[in-house]
């Protein structure tokens, strides 16, 4: 969220140095959600993986909380500070019997991703993620903006701005495509 994160004045108007592609990833949390669920309908107790002083972390947080509320689901925070962190809170979610995991994406869950991967099949219930990277590495589903789209529609901004165009005179444009993408081997281990 560019405006949100006070990176720019406007999506339309960005001011400053600021503009290209946004992902929405904050507001992408509640479809995740909604996806899991569809994918298994009796789920409605979901641990959330999340990092806790991740601005973006935190903003899709709420947004999948206020979507648990719609769709009858129980949402358990566990917060991921660093790398030891995801055993404690895979073992936490045994414990309270939850149905499925929803994993919201950040620099410490990215660079923890196998490990992340690791757990959750141990665990054997399913997982929605933010990028299909997850997915192609065993993750069950995940649901995104096509950043392969975003990236071809980033280079007409760079040859803009190699031309003279002003970065902040450029709106931020936000995500035409998306991607739901299913590990089909997983989902046949996982029933």
């Amino acid at each position: 969220d560019p405006v949100g994160n006070g990176l720019a004045a406007s999506l339309r108007r960005p001011g400053g140095n600021a503009t290209g592609m946004s992902n929405i990833s904050s507001e992408l949390g509640a479809k995740r959600l909604q996806l899991l669920k569809e994918a298994s309908p009796r789920i409605s107790n979901v641990a959330m993986l999340y990092e806790a002083g991740n601005v973006g972390s935190l903003s899709q947080a709420k947004q999948i909380e206020q979507a648990a509320k719609g769709l009858k689901m129980q949402i358990t925070p566990m917060e991921l500070r660093q790398a030891a962190d995801i055993e404690s809170a895979i073992k936490r979610s045994t414990v309270i019997n939850v149905q499925a995991y929803i994993v919201i994406g950040g620099f410490l869950v990215n660079n923890e991703r196998q490990t992340i991967l690791d757990q959750i099949a141990r665990a054997r219930i399913p997982a929605m993620f933010g990028a299909s990277e997850y997915v192609e590495a065993g993750g069950l589903m995940s649901y995104s903006s096509s950043f392969q789209d975003n990236f071809r529609r980033a280079a007409t901004y760079v040859d803009k701005i190699l031309k003279g165009a002003k970065p902040g005179d450029l709106p931020i444009e936000q995500p035409t495509k998306f991607e739901l993408v299913v590990n089909m081997k997983t989902a046949r281990a996982l029933g």
